[in-house]
């Protein structure tokens, strides 16, 4: 069975382009809502011990938002995205804006996030689908606002993520007016990296 710490360099840049074929079905969905062009890019993909995930955020007392959910089919796994709490604001109350004109409310945010995470996972699965002819469905997301340390363990542990590692797409959505960061975490299940690999043509040599 194929590991994430394991992956050779040809690997992680086959995952990094099926990130940026994500994101670029991502930006185009997101400039429909924010009615204003968006650009995405995915600058780095590496991997990254689930105990240190949290530090990417600052370390694991940093307020964070973070959304998280399942994916079910032929190589299900699980998901999670974290932004920094005033990106998250910043990025939900641009969709709010543009769609509503309202002023916004923790409400409103909580679904704008939502809605962003739905159109990011969709994507990236969408892309990941076209490359494999796998069937992935996401699952319906969930929100928390909290410090990263505490996020990280509560969506770990009620995803029930199997194994030490995690597969980190940064993600980068470049506005008009700024830039915002977001870190794309994928944990495949038992069996699912393996099964994606070969599936894009890069499942065997595997060893560095």
């Amino acid at each position: 069975m194929i590991r994430l710490e394991d992956l050779s360099h040809l690997q992680l840049d086959a995952l990094k382009e099926v990130g940026n074929i994500g994101a670029g079905h991502a930006a185009t969905a997101l400039s429909q809502i924010l009615l204003e062009k968006v650009d995405m890019t995915v600058p780095h993909v590496s991997i990254m011990p689930l105990s240190q995930v949290d530090q990417v955020m600052g370390g694991p007392e940093q307020v964070v938002s973070g959304i998280f959910m399942r994916v079910f089919g032929n190589a299900p796994g699980k998901i999670v995205f974290l932004f920094a709490e005033d990106e998250a604001v910043s990025l939900a109350d641009s969709v709010i804006r543009s769609n509503l004109g309202a002023q916004t409310d923790c409400d409103f945010r909580e679904s704008a996030l939502k809605e962003i995470a739905n159109i990011m996972t969709g994507a990236y699965l969408y892309a990941l689908t076209r490359l494999t002819g796998f069937n992935l469905l996401p699952s319906v997301p969930a929100l928390a606002n909290d410090m990263a340390g505490a996020i990280i363990n509560t969506a770990l542990l009620d995803l029930g993520a199997v194994g030490d590692y995690a597969l980190l797409i940064q993600t980068q959505f470049s506005l008009i007016s700024r830039k915002i960061n977001g870190h794309f975490f994928l944990v495949p299940d038992p069996d699912s990296l393996e099964l994606i690999l070969n599936a894009l043509g890069v499942g065997t040599g595997w060893k560095k």
